[in-house]
């Protein structure tokens, strides 16, 4: 059985334009739209996107920060929107999140042991001051910091060091899914890897669950088992993270593949890249249809008359394009 089964899930807002008289109907936002997947005990679902796909809001929806407008988030066989609110606060210390901007998501007037405390303390209240604090040790042992920075505040650590911080205070109450929002984009690219390790070598040891949001396919190709590709609150396309970028079906997928800079130069100056055209629509007037048909080349007509469904193209390898045979050779054009 699944740990997490997402079904059909939907977030929508209501935005009211700016300007509006009062009895001016609100407009709805749609930011995320009938997306589902299953995720096993210890694996890790890659979800990538350009911004504004939906990518965070997919995440605070499935830890519940912000509430669902439909479908079902099934947390170990049990539907968290029948949880009473007791029951809700137990499932939310299974479930942590990791954020992108390491030094933002901490509290400038809390030392790092306070930070790093702070969710234990919630969540076990009965705990003594002397548990607390060996447990921030250890902690903080676990994801490379030293024991003797526990009383330091977060703006003498670098980037990194607060992310590790931000890894150490998901982890203290040992949850089995964390949800890491991008977590190494404000990073430079030598930090980005030792982050990366560390979390993976986290997984091992903990048994985690990982969802891992990212731009980079290839950071999400590194440490994911599956990619989830989206684009304007849907999904497009999702297979194993090396089987996605080995033979990407979308041509979304593929766009975002050749997005991805070659370190060869000669490599890079002699490849054939599509280019993806125009702008991100707006999830305040989604285009109908399929939602990347403004943008696609391989669009026609029929594209806007339906939302195309998710079809199976092999095994654990689904695709939201009826035309994604002809994806090969656009991207050879």
């Amino acid at each position: 059985m699944s740990l997490l089964s997402v079904r059909d899930l939907e977030v929508t807002f209501d935005v009211r334009p700016r300007g509006a008289w009062p009895w001016t109907p609100s407009l709805k936002l749609h930011a995320v739209s009938g997306i589902s997947f299953d995720l096993a005990a210890g694996e890790t679902l890659g979800v990538v996107g350009e911004s504004g796909s939906g990518k965070s809001t997919l995440a605070r929806a499935i830890i519940g920060t912000i509430p669902a407008s439909g479908g079902e988030v099934i947390w170990d066989g049990t539907d968290l929107q029948t949880l009473s609110p007791h029951a809700r606060r137990v499932h939310r210390r299974q479930v942590q999140m990791i954020f992108q901007d390491p030094l933002a998501a901490l509290n400038p007037r809390m030392t790092v042991g306070e930070i790093i405390a702070e969710p234990l303390v919630t969540h076990d209240p009965s705990a003594s001051r002397e548990e607390v604090r060996q447990s921030v040790r250890e902690s903080m042992e676990r994801v490379g910091l030293l024991p003797n920075q526990i009383n330091r505040y977060p703006h003498e650590f670098s980037g990194g060091q607060c992310q590790r911080i931000g890894v150490a205070r998901a982890l203290i109450v040992k949850p089995r899914l964390v949800i890491c929002d991008e977590p190494v984009s404000a990073l430079d690219v030598s930090v980005q890897a030792q982050v990366v390790n560390l979390l993976k070598s986290l997984q091992r040891e903990m048994g985690l669950s990982m969802i891992f949001i990212a731009h980079d396919l290839s950071v999400v190709k590194h440490i994911s088992d599956r990619t989830l590709v989206m684009y304007l609150g849907r999904q497009m396309e999702r297979a194993g993270a090396k089987q996605l970028v080995r033979q990407p079906r979308h041509p979304y997928t593929r766009a975002l593949i050749s997005s991805v800079p070659i370190p060869d130069p000669a490599k890079e100056a002699a490849r054939k890249r599509p280019v993806l055209e125009g702008e991100l629509p707006s999830p305040l007037s989604p285009p109908s249809g399929c939602v990347f048909r403004t943008r696609c080349p391989l669009a026609r007509p029929a594209c806007a008359e339906g939302v195309p469904p998710l079809e199976k193209v092999e095994e654990g390898h689904v695709v939201a394009c009826p035309y994604h045979e002809e994806q090969q050779a656009w991207s050879a054009a």
